[in-house]
């Protein structure tokens, strides 16, 4: 398996999150194959992979509800087809047994969004002059303003940071690199952290803290977890009623909404967003029945028009 989380690094370009996940589900496979006697790897067919498939679907807590939705299996699969494929292309095994191994059907949700109401209330939630509150407010207003993902708003430095010309550099997935534009009311709030709040944390790191040139820096004045993060955003979502419907990424999906439906063209929001693929950002665009009926009544010439008897 060393092999192929080389593989994954070098010739994938796979950042270190996307690893470590591919790890652990090879490690669930492993496990799995284990318990049925399957150590040859060369006699592993297509009905075992089934099998495992089958297996993840029929997981279940203490309470009789399903451990892994269809998109948690579904990646899963992705990590062991990458492990056969990869094997039977090195000449490691004679055929890739996950080939025509079919993952379960994952609706395509809708996104959920906060409205922009909502997206107010939220970043009006944080009150205090202190350097924690003043970090918390920043991370807030450049989750939402940007849409970066927690990890890339984590990794951030100061050098990735332009608050004269507005834009911010962000090292997304793949390590990737792209450009993304803060507007003025995020660059107010953080430029006021970075004068005041983080200077203050900066100040009062521990000795066990490694000196960091990340925006975001916790009371110790290191580097903040992702954890911590989703702390924020969550007690910032209790404060105004939001409990149980907010996530970092639920200010991601935010943003891009709010920016399609204010006339963003769908192309400047992938790019906005680092996806890959125009397919990942197109779920955006599905709207309810009550908007896209009042976008028709809106624009339609004849939606109003007066029934004759």
């Amino acid at each position: 398996m060393a092999e192929h989380e080389a593989w994954l690094a070098v010739e994938r370009g796979l950042a270190k999150n996307s690893r470590a996940a591919y790890r652990r589900d090879l490690r669930r496979y492993a496990g799995f194959l284990r318990d049925r006697g399957e150590v040859d790897p060369a006699a592993i067919g297509e009905a075992t992979v089934q099998d495992y498939v089958r297996h993840l679907g029929a997981l279940t807590d203490d309470e009789g509800r399903r451990l892994l939705a269809a998109a948690s299996i579904a990646r899963a699969l992705v990590a062991v087809r990458s492990f056969h494929g990869f094997c039977a292309t090195e000449g490691l095994l004679p055929t890739d047994p996950s080939e025509e191994v079919d993952a379960p059907r994952v609706p395509q949700g809708i996104p959920k969004a906060l409205d922009e109401a909502q997206v107010e209330q939220l970043l009006g939630a944080v009150t205090g002059d202190g350097p924690l509150p003043q970090r918390d407010r920043a991370l807030l207003e450049t989750l939402y303003a940007t849409g970066i993902r927690i990890s890339e708003a984590v990794g951030l430095e100061l050098g990735d940071l332009d608050l004269e010309d507005g834009v911010v550099r962000v090292l997304g997935k793949g390590d990737k690199e792209r450009i993304v534009p803060i507007g003025r009311s995020a660059r107010r709030v953080v430029g006021s952290y970075l004068a005041d709040g983080r200077l203050a944390l900066r100040n009062a790191r521990s000795r066990r803290s490694a000196d960091s040139d990340a925006v975001f820096l916790n009371a110790r004045g290191g580097q903040i977890s992702r954890q911590a993060c989703w702390s924020i955003v969550r007690n910032a979502g209790a404060r105004v009623g939001l409990e149980g419907h907010l996530s970092p990424h639920v200010l991601r999906h935010s943003c891009a909404t709010h920016m399609l439906d204010n006339g963003a063209d769908l192309r400047v929001v992938q790019e906005l967003l680092g996806h890959a693929s125009i397919s990942t950002t197109q779920v955006y665009t599905k709207v309810s029945p009550e908007r896209l009926r009042a976008v028709y009544d809106a624009a339609h010439p004849r939606a109003r028009a007066p029934i004759r008897a």
